[in-house]
């Protein structure tokens, strides 16, 4: 799927890509604490640490910036788990490596997460599929691990079972994001990845 461009008046890509880091970052705070919808432009200009007039110099509209932000966390989150995690190794040993990094991956990126997780809706019908067409690779990624087990006999699954289970793996790693509230008052981030961990391979190694 082609990743939509978003508009720039300024040529340079170095400052370009350097400007749309601080409103990234500055972006990602206010909805934070306060939601895309109530967030303005020119709070976003103020958190980045530049004029209103130079915001509008480096994208269009303020739905411009969810898109850059939900974009960047996703290429951050991917990129990370494409460097540390082998998709061919093809062992329980391996599979449960992959979830212990990409749950370790959302703990550090927790706040990008959230913001990810509640405002990627806010985005329109041109930004949105491309968006969680990103998703999709990542849990691919997951897919990919889960059928060189069953390539290997390490435990069974149909293929729409497979799909299910990498979902799962997703969603919990999400979890301890958008559910961290809640779940720090209970557990380390150890005793969370082992015990979901182990709750996820329960249901298939025993069949």
């Amino acid at each position: 799927m082609k990743k939509r461009e978003v508009p720039a008046s300024v040529k340079d890509e170095r400052l370009v890509k350097k400007r749309r880091n601080q409103m990234i970052k500055g972006a990602i705070s206010l909805f934070k604490q306060k939601g895309f919808h109530q967030t303005t432009t020119r709070e976003i200009a103020r958190a980045s640490g530049f004029s209103i007039g130079t915001l509008y110099e480096y994208i269009r509209k303020k739905e411009d910036v969810l898109y850059l932000v939900c974009d960047r966390i996703y290429d951050e989150v991917r990129d990370r788990m494409e460097q540390a995690i082998d998709t061919t190794q093809g062992d329980l040993d391996g599979l449960k490596l992959a979830i212990a990094y990409y749950f370790r991956v959302v703990d550090e990126l927790q706040d990008e997460v959230l913001v990810m997780y509640q405002e990627a809706k806010s985005l329109g019908k041109e930004s949105l599929p491309y968006v969680l067409n990103k998703e999709l690779q990542m849990v691919a990624m997951f897919e990919h691990i889960l059928r060189r087990c069953v390539d290997n006999r390490v435990f069974s699954l149909t293929e729409q079972e497979i799909q299910l289970f990498a979902h799962n793996i997703f969603v919990l790693g999400q979890m301890w994001g958008f559910r961290r509230w809640a779940l720090k008052k209970m557990y380390t981030l150890d005793e969370y990845i082992e015990l979901q961990t182990k709750l996820l391979l329960e249901g298939i190694i025993k069949r």
